[in-house]
């Protein structure tokens, strides 16, 4: 867990204006180079104008080539793996971090870039620049092998004007985490009574499908109830910790529950991650637990934009704050890219804080800088409600790394959907959430025995 202190704001301010007179390429080229980058299309318009802008201004200052295509996410997982399996690979990958990071990492198939990372380590929030290492199984060591440039957690998005519909006030809502998830249910019949008769009060991803939200949504009810040391920085996995298994059949406990219970849409055990957002859009239920604030970017009428409420983390089952999981973008450059040179100037060019951040806000903020001074210093990130309290979940407050980070198996884990397994177990099969918990934790035992990391 990383507490954000005084002197470090202190000192990443200093770098950041240190930083104010690099904002030019790192290479001076005698000759034009070009670099072929793969990149994640934006979920709205305004990222893909940000990073074409961003190739715009660095070709000018450079000299270089970036020969980039936008990928939709999906599609371009699907693109990498057949790239890294191949070795016909791009000389830059926007990669999804969590899901084909550790494994690839793991194999020796990612040029390391700390001399990159290390440009701006004393600016990154320090669960960032934790969340750029991860294990080679081939040197048997830990390395830098992605170069961050956004962050994001994940906040709840609250139609408050529901809420009020419904005769009540937000910020009654408790502090402590089941009782906060609680304190929306009753919603449901008073709004079912006013007319609204097919609304559910809770948004919770239960599903099977995934590939991320039913994972975050699992991991989060694991933290609150004191589970957070399943897993470790050095890559130990605690499955023998009665606190860690109290954990998580508490969180089975309640997730199913409110299932079952129907106080959450009967759809959502097969919910991709887009399908929670687009049911909050069409006011489904009263509240949801997603990440980013793309549920809020997406609407565009400003007046009914505004009818929602994000809200960071409440404290956990124990009274105490609990820490988000700070997921990391970051770029790639997959052993045997042929200009090196080129991909890694591009990203010292891009992850200098001022440069990050004008590309951040042009994409409307969606994404959050790795930096925690420029929320600080740049009225944009805490000027609004919304963004507020998504930065300050972010970057102002306690976070760990995902889980992935520390141990390579927990991303097969996560592909594997073995919480949301469990989960189905419980509500179509009536299985005991204990025994639930503890066939999965005998998958996530088999699973991580395939990735076994040597301790120096």
């Amino acid at each position: 867990m990383t507490q954000i202190t005084r002197r470090m704001v202190l000192r990443n301010s200093l770098a950041v204006a240190a930083a104010g007179s690099l904002a030019r390429p790192f290479i001076a080229n005698a000759a034009a180079s070009t670099a072929t980058v793969w990149w994640t299309q934006g979920f709205v318009t305004e990222e893909d104008s940000a990073f074409k802008k961003l190739v715009d201004d660095y070709q000018k200052q450079s000299g270089n080539i970036i020969d980039f295509s936008l990928i939709p996410f999906a599609p371009l997982n699907q693109k990498t793996v057949s790239a890294l399996t191949s070795g016909n690979v791009p000389d830059l990958i926007d990669i999804n971090t969590d899901v084909l990071m550790p494994q690839n990492a793991w194999g020796d198939k990612m040029v390391e870039v700390g001399d990159v990372v290390d440009t701006q380590k004393d600016a990154y929030h320090p669960t960032v620049y934790l969340a750029t290492q991860y294990y080679n199984n081939m040197s048997k060591k830990r390395g830098i092998y992605i170069v961050p440039y956004k962050t994001a957690v994940i906040p709840f998005h609250v139609w408050n004007s529901l809420v009020e519909k419904a005769g009540f006030k937000l910020s009654d809502a408790p502090k402590t985490w089941d009782a906060f998830w609680d304190f929306f249910k009753p919603m449901q019949a008073k709004l079912r009574d006013s007319g609204m008769r097919n609304i559910y009060a809770l948004g919770m991803q239960c599903t099977t499908t995934g590939p991320n939200d039913g994972n975050n949504l699992f991991n989060h009810f694991l933290i609150a109830n004191g589970g957070n040391g399943i897993v470790t920085k050095d890559g130990k996995v605690h499955l023998d910790d009665p606190q860690v298994k109290e954990a998580a059949i508490k969180a089975i406990t309640y997730i199913t529950k409110a299932y079952k219970d129907g106080y959450i849409p009967s759809g959502a055990l097969s919910w991709t991650d887009a399908d929670d957002n687009n049911a909050f859009h069409s006011k489904l239920f009263v509240m949801d637990f997603d990440g980013t604030i793309s549920t809020e970017v997406a609407i565009k009428d400003r007046a009914e934009r505004d009818q929602v409420t994000t809200m960071g983390l409440p404290l956990g089952n124990d009274g105490k704050p609990i820490p988000a999981q700070l997921g990391v973008a970051a770029a790639v450059i997959p052993k045997g890219a042929k200009n090196i040179d080129v991909a890694k100037d591009f990203m010292k060019y891009m992850i200098q804080p001022q440069v990050t951040n004008n590309y951040l806000k042009e994409g409307l903020g969606r994404f959050l800088p790795a930096v925690p001074s420029l929320v600080k210093s740049d009225p944009f990130w805490l000027g609004h409600p919304q963004r507020k309290a998504y930065t300050t979940e972010a970057l102002l407050t306690d976070t760990v790394p995902n889980y992935p980070v520390f141990n390579p198996g927990w991303a097969e884990v996560n592909a594997q959907q073995v919480w949301g397994s469990a989960e189905a177990d419980v509500i179509r099969n009536g299985v005991d959430p204990k025994v639930a918990t503890e066939a999965a934790f005998k998958k996530i035992e088999a699973i991580v025995a395939k990735y076994p990391i040597v301790q120096s």
